[in-house]
């Protein structure tokens, strides 16, 4: 297996190994060296892949996570190291690019020094540099993890359709779902209709009572059979696609993210069910080796990646997992020995476009002679914009938002009139404060970005406690830039933003801090949902993720240091609920409002507390640093 150490990234982008920080930004500056990220291929077969995007076409920020903690067999594993304890394990340096990309070390200063990273251009250019590199693209695939077409503005007024054409001009072969699928059925039909590679999914099937449905069929019929693979089988999309690449015949194998429909609004795919479904699995990919026989079989999953490493141990015949899901950038696959005694190489490729995984295939007379794997950092100075899709971004950008937009699934309640008849551009470039620190999401625990939007949350409603979901997705926002209605976009962006506000009793609250807390930390992966722990604003709790349910969460506190009582009634205000619509306004007008009324006479946004959990029983984990809220193992 080929790594990428401080002396192997800098060759690949051209520069010698001795040279410094400086001279590398330089180099990328001027874009002075055609030898950036040269990558030959080590066989004859190439595997690019890229996944959750989350709608981001352009170059972003993006700071990886201070906590990520690992729990039963995934203590100290991949992906649950972070800082200089993921460096450490795998063997790169501090201060330096692929620091910037994989930690959220000196986050702000590297972000200054190396610039933004991804970007749909940039990766254009970086992908057909890679496939020339392996001899052309019919040597090569592309695939795609999903959550592909949500986490964007433009994503959603679209209806995902500028994420299918952007991923036509980039050239992914193969994609699977998951927030693909809050479009309405037959937008995503329509999407999956416009999308020229194969969209696939072994474990997405019809219901049994819509197949019986002349509604159903209709639809199905409109998207020319797409919806419903194999009627007998109940497949919606096809379970597998067989590729024949430079004379090997490689199979991959779709899963969708299993929980689909615990974690989303159904009413969004009232005809389709998901699942992990593993022994369909095992006797699917039975079945391939029998009647397929071919030469590699790799998994396209959005299952998350310690999901995959379960399930590559399980499940016999996979060669390779392709993950997403949990957006982890590691930047060496996992290896795990699978119940024949085999290798499957497991490996997630990070999310909002930083990193493209590319792995080389060695297949000589039907069998694997060698793999290696690189996952690359997509540092946006260091690559042209491909003009092609730059083209295609700033037309769509110019687009006019109108009255044909539907927001959400209540249109008529909530429309904005002020956004009418102003471009894309227009709307998003809008300057609402300057942010008085960075501001993030991604992490176990509370980010400074969902510290804003449970605060504005609170405000709107005069709530005393806010809950928002921890979700990965959402860009970062750099100390002393501003903070645009983009910005906002990013981190709100979906189909069912809709606000709410509600009374709970104590008992209550804290049982739902509990079920998401065990949907983390549950030590078997199967029973774990991927995401993070629920923000909560307005009140503090100390959690010790090692106890079993309903035992982890105490101390629980208002702001003002009244304890939360178990009979006693509070006012919760939140967004995005999975069942049924609230009576609220969207939540990016909501979060854009609160931003406009709390900044200074200077511009500056005001936020004088974050709610951090404190946290027992992780001082020895190498999945948390630099937390402020980190309590000795003996309190309970």
């Amino acid at each position: 297996m080929a790594t990428i150490d401080r002396r192997t990234f800098l060759k690949l982008i051209g520069i010698s190994a001795t040279t410094s920080a400086t001279g590398l930004l330089s180099a990328c500056d001027k874009k002075a060296n055609n030898d950036f990220y040269d990558l030959p291929m080590q066989g004859n077969v190439r595997i690019l892949h890229t996944t959750d995007f989350h709608g981001q076409l352009q170059p972003v920020y993006f700071r990886e996570p201070n906590v990520n903690l690992g729990v039963g067999e995934a203590f100290g594993r991949p992906p649950h190291l972070v800082g200089k304890q993921l460096l450490k394990a795998m063997n790169l340096k501090q201060d330096t690019p692929e620091s910037y990309a994989y930690t959220y070390l000196d986050f702000d200063n590297a972000a200054k020094k190396y610039g933004k990273m991804g970007g749909f251009p940039q990766m254009k250019t970086l992908l057909d540099r890679l496939r020339k590199q392996a001899g052309g693209r019919q040597n090569t695939i592309t695939l795609d993890g999903g959550d592909l077409w949500q986490g964007s503005a433009t994503s959603l007024w679209t209806r995902g359709v500028d994420m299918v054409e952007a991923s036509n001009i980039l050239g992914i072969d193969v994609m699977v779902g998951h927030w693909e699928f809050t479009y309405r059925e037959e937008e995503v039909l329509s999407n999956v209709t416009l999308f020229k590679g194969d969209f696939i999914g072994q474990n997405v099937r019809v219901n049994e009572d819509s197949l019986m449905n002349d509604s159903y069929t209709e639809m199905v019929e409109t998207f020319d059979g797409r919806g419903l693979y194999d009627e007998d089988s109940g497949h919606a999309f096809q379970p597998y696609v067989i590729k024949q690449i430079n004379g090997a015949k490689i199979c991959i194998i779709g899963q969708a993210f299993p929980r689909t429909g615990n974690a989303n609004p159904p009413e969004f795919f009232p005809d389709w069910s998901f699942g992990l479904r593993e022994d369909d699995m095992i006797d699917l990919v039975a079945t391939i080796r029998e009647d397929e026989q071919p030469d590699a079989i790799v998994l396209l999953s959005h299952n998350g990646m310690d999901v995959d490493i379960k399930m590559a141990e399980r499940i016999p015949g996979l060669n390779a997992v392709f993950g997403g899901h949990t957006h982890d950038g590691v930047p060496q696959p996992i290896k795990v020995k699978n119940i024949e005694g085999h290798d499957c190489w497991v490996t997630n490729a990070g999310s909002n476009g930083k990193f493209l995984g590319v792995m080389d295939f060695d297949i000589v007379d039907g069998k694997i002679k060698s793999m290696h794997y690189n996952m690359l950092p997509v540092i946006s100075n260091a690559l042209h914009a491909d003009e092609e899709m730059q083209a295609f971004i700033d037309q769509m950008r110019n687009t006019q938002y109108d009255e044909k937009i539907i927001e959400s699934r209540a249109k008529d309640r909530f429309y904005n009139t002020t956004r009418l008849g102003k471009t894309y551009t227009e709307i998003l470039d809008e300057k609402l404060a300057i942010a008085d620190r960075l501001l993030y999401r991604r992490g176990n625990f509370m980010g400074t970005w969902d510290q804003i939007l449970c605060n504005a949350l609170r405000e709107e409603y005069d709530a005393d406690i806010a809950m928002s979901a921890g979700v990965r997705w959402g860009t970062t926002t750099l100390k002393g830039d501003w903070i645009t209605m983009e910005d906002v976009m990013s981190q709100c962006a979906l189909t069912y933003g809709e606000t709410y506000v509600s009374e709970m009793t104590g008992k209550s609250l804290l049982n739902i801090l509990e079920q998401v807390a065990d949907n983390l930390f549950d030590t078997d992966p199967y029973l774990q949902s991927g995401g993070d722990m629920v923000r909560v604003g307005g009140m503090d709790y100390t959690i010790d993720p090692a106890k079993p349910l309903y035992q982890r969460i105490t101390d629980a506190r208002l702001d003002n240091g009244e304890l939360i009582e178990a009979s006693k009634t509070y006012k919760i205000a939140g967004w995005a609920q999975v069942n049924q619509t609230p009576d609220g306004r969207l939540m990016w007008d909501v979060v854009r409002d609160y931003i406009i009324r709390n900044k200074d006479n200077n511009n500056v946004l005001i936020m004088p507390k974050i709610n951090h959990p404190k946290l027992v029983g992780v001082a020895s984990n190498p999945g948390i640093a630099d937390y402020p809220g980190i309590l000795t193992d003996k309190v309970s």
